[in-house]
């Protein structure tokens, strides 16, 4: 089963990314209380996903314990593949949203994690971009169904 395996938000630019247990999400919008939330948000910022396996991957290989917020997607999912789903639609819990395009690591990531290999290592692994197309709560452990 696809699942959401942790939530995490911030309500500025360059600061620690808060873990949560759930993440209210407005269509066209984003999600309440980030930093991306816009009344007329362009679908590339209003929420963000990335693999868990991904990450452990990368911690595994380079023997470190950097943990899923600090990778700065809103989503951490497990037991699903997120380059398959751009230009498709899906459900994550009750909320619909439509995947976009691939996150590119950069070098903000890079700087913010004190890795200078992040861009080389999660080009095409930095997650999917989604527009939100309608409003509801998003909580750990919800099921993503396409």
């Amino acid at each position: 089963m696809s699942k959401v395996f942790k939530l995490g938000i911030t309500k500025s630019n360059n600061q620690k990314i808060e873990e949560v247990e759930s993440i209210e999400v407005l269509a066209d919008k984003g999600i309440v209380g980030d930093r991306h939330f816009d009344d007329y948000n362009d679908p590339f910022c209003q929420l963000s996903l990335i693999e868990s396996e991904n990450i452990d991957n990368y911690n595994t290989k380079f023997g470190l314990n950097i943990s899923y917020v600090d990778f700065r997607r809103n989503i951490i999912t497990k037991g699903i593949k997120l380059n398959n789903l751009v230009g498709k639609k899906f459900q994550i819990g009750n909320v619909k949203v439509e995947g976009i395009d691939l996150c590119r690591p950069c070098k903000h990531l890079s700087e913010m994690l004190n890795q200078d290999n992040i861009i080389k290592e999660f080009l095409k692994k930095g997650g999917l971009r989604c527009q939100i197309l309608s409003s509801s709560i998003i909580h750990t452990g919800d099921e993503i169904k396409f």
